[in-house]
């Protein structure tokens, strides 16, 4: 046997060759044509397995490392991105990152499901700081397979298994209403009593929808119930709606979640609000919880309330089934709220 150069890619094959075996190059085209005689499209069955072959991941990612990808990725997306990201963002992705540091040194393409939701499954943190791994996960399979590094996204079937942590909370007394109504003219206050009226969790303000001529948010983060929810405005709270709208959802600024959450509680000290009536410290989630008790003290029903806040209507059958609100309904039931000087 000797050995020759394919005409196509220049690498050495055998001279007993029909099909080059690295790049499937036809080099006997007549003894093609009488193995296809006997076997009618084996040549093009071959030609088509291979082609398959090299258009699969480049050979030089094979071995690239969960870490090594995740800084092509952190580049890609927080460095050289013309996107404005925050700087929180970037400080989150990096959390979420040393919080998978047994994936580090493994080969992204040898990567399964069940190795990523090990480390869901044994972080001892909470369910926010959990949330932000998955979205790491996420953005990487993304960013991997937008780069033909690997096929197949693992990630979309990686879940949370605790019970969301940030359900718990106490919400805003009266008195504390009143004053966040009398030092309205500060920012952070605006959006919390954004939040307050609205229900909203604080991340859902990150992607979150404006419809100025029917005035209303639509948005939601969580589970399928809360997510592209819409929920009226209150008459209360539409001028801050529209300043939020023109700072952080027209692409001057993005809305931060971090740098939100200190300016929260830099203000509450401000104005003597940090903890509640039961001595807890209060935290952004009080705002929701704010909502739910503001509906039940003035009345909104059951069903309107539960679609304002996403909450599932669990095993209720007839609600689950029957249970709908048309717009006008929802912005009835919410305006049913009494005005800040009756609060």
């Amino acid at each position: 046997m000797a050995l020759f150069p394919c005409p196509e890619c220049g690498k050495s094959i055998s001279d007993k060759a029909i099909l080059c075996p690295l790049c499937g190059y036809p080099v006997h085209p007549a003894e093609i044509s009488a193995t296809d005689k006997l076997f009618p499209n084996l040549a093009q069955l071959c030609y088509t397995i291979l082609s398959n072959h090299h258009s699969a991941p480049a050979a030089q990612y094979m071995n690239i490392t969960f870490a090594e990808l995740y800084e092509q990725y952190f580049e890609s997306k927080y460095t050289n991105s013309k996107r404005k990201l925050s700087t929180s963002a970037g400080y989150s992705a990096h959390a979420a990152f040393k919080n998978c540091q047994k994936l580090h040194e493994m080969r992204f393409a040898d990567l399964r499901k069940n190795d990523l939701q090990e480390i869901i499954d044994t972080c001892p943190l909470k369910h926010s700081s959990l949330e932000l791994i998955v979205s790491l996960f996420r953005g990487m399979y993304a960013y991997a397979i937008q780069n033909d590094i690997v096929e197949k996204d693992y990630s979309q079937f990686v879940r949370i298994n605790i019970p969301d942590d940030d359900e718990n909370g106490v919400p805003f007394s009266s008195r504390a209403l009143k004053i966040l109504w009398k030092n309205r003219d500060k920012e952070i206050v605006k959006i919390i009593l954004l939040m307050i009226y609205t229900g909203f969790r604080i991340s859902a303000y990150r992607t979150i929808q404006y419809n100025e001529t029917e005035q209303y948010f639509k948005g939601g983060v969580k589970t399928a119930v809360s997510k592209n929810r819409i929920v009226p405005l209150h008459p209360a709270v539409q001028a801050f709606a529209k300043d939020f709208a023109a700072k952080y959802l027209s692409g001057n600024e993005v809305f931060a979640v971090n740098k939100f959450r200190k300016n929260f509680y830099k203000t509450l000290n401000s104005l003597g609000l940090a903890t509640s009536n039961s001595g807890t410290k209060h935290t952004p989630h009080d705002c929701r919880h704010t909502f739910s008790w503001l509906c039940d003290k003035y009345g909104v029903d059951d069903l309107s309330k539960r679609m304002l806040m996403g909450h599932s209507l669990g095993k209720d059958i007839e609600k689950s089934v029957y249970g709908h609100r048309t717009f006008d309904e929802l912005k009835t039931e919410i305006n049913k709220i009494q005005s800040p000087d009756l609060v």
